[in-house]
């Protein structure tokens, strides 16, 4: 028996019906793949932002929305376009301080890149929003030096890629959500977190109306703590919301059963993950967020990142459990409280 509709039949407390699990369910390892092997192909050149591979990886997710029905949320565009200086580059790992790294990103570049918007209108709470997020851009291509970036992040793109087609199928099918989801890939992340400070910075949506982000980046790799895949470290959900981390933690148990590895939700952690990726943005405006990620691992930032090393099945589990979350805190009649102020 499926192991989703296994907990829905047998487990006596549920968050969400067995309709939504069925939603869940559509999150498959083939369609992940698929996409993955696009997003991480020589093709796109590494997707460095403001590159023809990002602009080419900005046009595969675009289409993809396209296909799977979501409007363009403006004036016949999926597009917020930006052009902004990046003074640093941001990186998960300690050495990228490394003169190879300073010569591929410098210093004070004017960067010109596009976030990917994918607005579902929900129903009678509308108004209100859970904005899920993966940034898409990677390196680049540099002389004879090709990065795919297949964890980093093209795991998490297929998976917001996946996630979107899931809600949208509800909709069509007329379960969709009662709150509007933003599924939004992000670029300009490798320098400096770009695209996500814009759009908070320039929100299209109220930033106040907006209930939660759930940011994924790498989730397709195993990193040096953990020889088994059944993990995700999770990063922030109680940091202004006890209650999207509670929200959280019931999900997984009920439903998906992975190990939940707070290590770096710690206040001293050296690495200071929580303000390394894209949900920190939304964080800084007091909209609470969790930050899902396998670890840094030998082929973080290299160009041995490629695709025939993504454990997909790692994905797909994943991005069920963040669905699942997403559908609950889209879907609950009242909206998550925010318990702490930064």
């Amino acid at each position: 028996m499926n192991k989703l509709l296994f907990l829905f039949l047998f487990l006596p407390s549920v968050l969400v019906s067995q309709e939504n699990i069925k939603y869940a369910e559509t999150i498959v390892v083939e369609d992940l793949q698929r996409h993955l092997h696009i997003l991480a192909s020589d093709s796109l050149e590494g997707r460095e932002t403001g590159q023809k591979g990002q602009k080419m990886a900005a046009d595969y997710i675009m289409n993809h929305f396209k296909n799977i029905g979501i409007p363009p949320y403006k004036d016949n565009t999926y597009y917020q376009k930006f052009t902004v200086k990046s003074d640093r580059h941001f990186c998960k790992c300690s050495d990228c301080d490394s003169d190879f790294i300073k010569k591929l990103f410098g210093k004070n570049r004017f960067v010109k890149g596009e976030n990917v918007l994918g607005f579902i209108q929900g129903s009678d709470l509308k108004e209100e929003l859970i904005i899920i997020t993966a940034h898409y851009d990677h390196l680049g291509k540099h002389d004879s030096l090709l990065f795919n970036g297949a964890d980093d992040n093209g795991s998490g793109t297929a998976a917001v890629m996946e996630i979107s087609e899931a809600f949208m199928l509800a909709k069509k099918e007329g379960k969709g959500p009662r709150r509007s989801v933003l599924i939004m890939p992000v670029s300009g992340e490798e320098k400096g977190l770009l695209g996500s400070k814009y759009y908070t910075d320039n929100p299209i949506y109220p930033l106040e109306k907006t209930v939660a982000n759930l940011n994924i980046d790498m989730i397709g790799r195993l990193d040096d703590f953990h020889t088994t895949s059944d993990y995700v470290y999770l990063i922030g959900a109680d940091k202004l919301s006890k209650e999207l981390h509670d929200i959280s933690e019931q999900i997984n148990k009920e439903y998906i059963g992975l190990n939940l590895d707070y290590t770096f939700n710690s206040e001293d952690d050296p690495n200071k993950f929580y303000s390394r990726s894209d949900h920190y943005n939304f964080a800084k405006n007091n909209i609470p967020v969790i930050f899902y990620f396998n670890g840094v691992h030998d082929d973080y930032h290299k160009v041995t990142d490629t695709v025939e090393k993504i454990d997909f099945q790692k994905i797909e589990t994943i991005t069920r459990l963040v669905f699942l979350t997403a559908w609950e805190l889209a879907n609950r009649d009242q909206r998550i409280d925010v318990d702490k102020i930064k």
